[in-house]
């Protein structure tokens, strides 16, 4: 029985599996499979026949979105029991093929869509690189700073931006080698954008603060 999930984080890249992932019921079929059952316990639960969650999950496994955990046998048979490969499911760019987002040169730098285009860059590049090194059996190591700032007003953070700006080029000059023959090149990406209001928080509602647009 695996012990625990190879991956939490299971990014499908390919068309093929983002269909059968977004096929009819297998969503909520993938939700109650974060932990172990079989079919006859997901039909007892979704009130779904049994041969008709067969397929699903079948379908489900040979797309590498369900992963087998043990076979019990009762009596003449040998029921499967499975979940969801992942605690996640995140869908690449890459799997839409020529209409998934790209980083347009003539796209303005500081616009919500070039940001969106970026994010999905990296997850296309990313989630590619990962996948690679997880079957040559290596790590991919990369760096990530999540943080949270919060600003006084546009003026400061007009002001952070520049002095973030001015800090990562001297970091930029002090370690970029262009020469270095045995080294290898990494792409650095800074995204900054407001957080979403909770869930309730609705324009005009008590403590509620409107958004404030990037820039």
């Amino acid at each position: 029985m695996p012990e625990g999930k190879a991956n939490p984080v299971n990014v499908i890249r390919e068309r093929r599996r983002a269909l059968s992932l977004l096929r009819g019921s297998r969503q909520e079929l993938l939700r109650h499979l974060s932990k172990p059952n079989s079919a006859s316990g997901l039909a007892r639960e979704l009130g779904i026949p049994r041969q008709r969650l067969n397929y699903h999950l079948r379908e489900l496994e040979k797309e590498g979105l369900v992963e087998l955990v043990e076979e019990r046998r009762r009596g003449n048979c040998v029921e499967r029991v499975v979940r969801a490969a992942a605690d996640a499911f995140v869908i690449s760019p890459e799997a839409l093929g020529d209409l998934g987002a790209g980083v347009g040169k003539d796209l303005d730098r500081s616009s919500a869509t070039f940001q969106v285009a970026t994010a999905a860059r990296t997850l296309r590049e990313v989630s590619g690189l990962d996948a690679n090194a997880r079957e040559a059996g290596r790590r991919l190591v990369t760096l990530t700073l999540d943080s949270e700032i919060r600003f006084a007003d546009a003026g400061s953070r007009a002001a952070f931006a520049a002095g973030l700006a001015d800090a990562l080029a001297k970091l930029l000059v002090r370690f970029h080698d262009p020469d270095a023959a045995e080294g290898r090149t990494y792409r650095l990406t800074a995204l900054v954008h407001p957080i979403p209001e909770p869930q309730g928080a609705a324009a005009g509602e008590a403590g509620a603060t409107p958004a404030t647009p990037s820039s």
